[in-house]
């Protein structure tokens, strides 16, 4: 593991901090000062960060947050927005973001202080759940697409205005349901199973629909339920037990393959 995250996961120091003690000087690995980021820690290694010694944590801690409107998944911004790092408390800093949720979204949002844990929650297929209310009726076309997917060679409508993204496909949405269609708004329950970059905001774009609401209620069989804007709280044993499955799933589907 790089040393600049091994600091970063095992200690309250983010990546950024951790990069500039190790620059600094303030950073020793078996008592020998290291000053490059990158330096792979091996098994068996002693990090000391200001004459501590750092002791590897066992197991791992995931969280569930209420992002509220109003706040970026991001460290800092250079627009000086808030970040869920403003409103997480302190021994939260640290944690990864499982995937994102733009500024003007809010829900549910998983955050890890495992690497490894996060990684493995992003790149599966489990079933991202959404409450959306858009702007305008929900036509034949737009259901059409959402069974079929949409192959789409511009895309830049309903993402960021500074997103490179251009060209974008959309996987047939795993379930739809449409709870509410009239021409002035409409709202649906959508469940994906991808996280692409406002896949859902750029999907609705390209029918002519504003997104005016979006809400993630569900991440696979973790769910927002009643938790208030803005808290936290931990899994608890039968959402743990859920994730120790799955973790041993990916492992073994990633065995699989490497041996295929």
């Amino acid at each position: 593991m790089r040393l600049n995250k091994y600091i970063s996961h095992n200690t309250s120091y983010s990546r950024r901090e951790a990069d500039r003690l190790i620059q600094e000087g303030h950073v020793k690995v078996n008592r020998q000062v290291v000053k490059e980021p990158f330096y792979d820690v091996q098994e068996g290694d002693k990090v000391f960060v200001k004459g501590k010694l750092i002791k590897p944590k066992v197991g791992y801690t995931v969280i569930a947050y209420h992002k509220p409107k109003g706040e970026l998944v991001s460290k800092k911004d250079d627009r000086g927005r808030r970040t869920i790092y403003d409103s997480l408390p302190g021994k939260f800093r640290h944690f990864i973001p499982v995937g994102r949720l733009d500024f003007a979204s809010e829900g549910l949002l998983l955050l890890t202080d495992s690497p490894k844990v996060a990684q493995a929650l992003m790149e599966g297929d489990l079933p991202r759940v959404y409450n959306v209310k858009i702007k305008g009726e929900v036509t034949p076309q737009m259901e059409l697409a959402m069974q079929e997917g949409l192959e789409l060679e511009d895309a830049r409508a309903g993402g960021h205005e500074r997103s490179d993204i251009q060209k974008m496909n959309f996987a047939p949405f795993f379930a739809y349901r449409i709870d509410k269609n009239s021409p002035t708004y409409s709202k649906l329950k959508v469940a994906l199973t991808e996280g692409k970059n406002r896949e859902i905001r750029r999907f609705f774009a390209h029918f002519g629909k504003d997104v005016v609401d979006l809400k993630r209620v569900e991440y696979g069989w973790i769910k927002l339920n009643a938790l208030p804007k803005g808290k936290v709280r931990y899994l608890d044993r039968g959402e743990y037990k859920k994730l120790k499955e799955y973790l041993k799933e990916q492992d073994d589907k990633r065995a699989s393959k490497d041996k295929s």
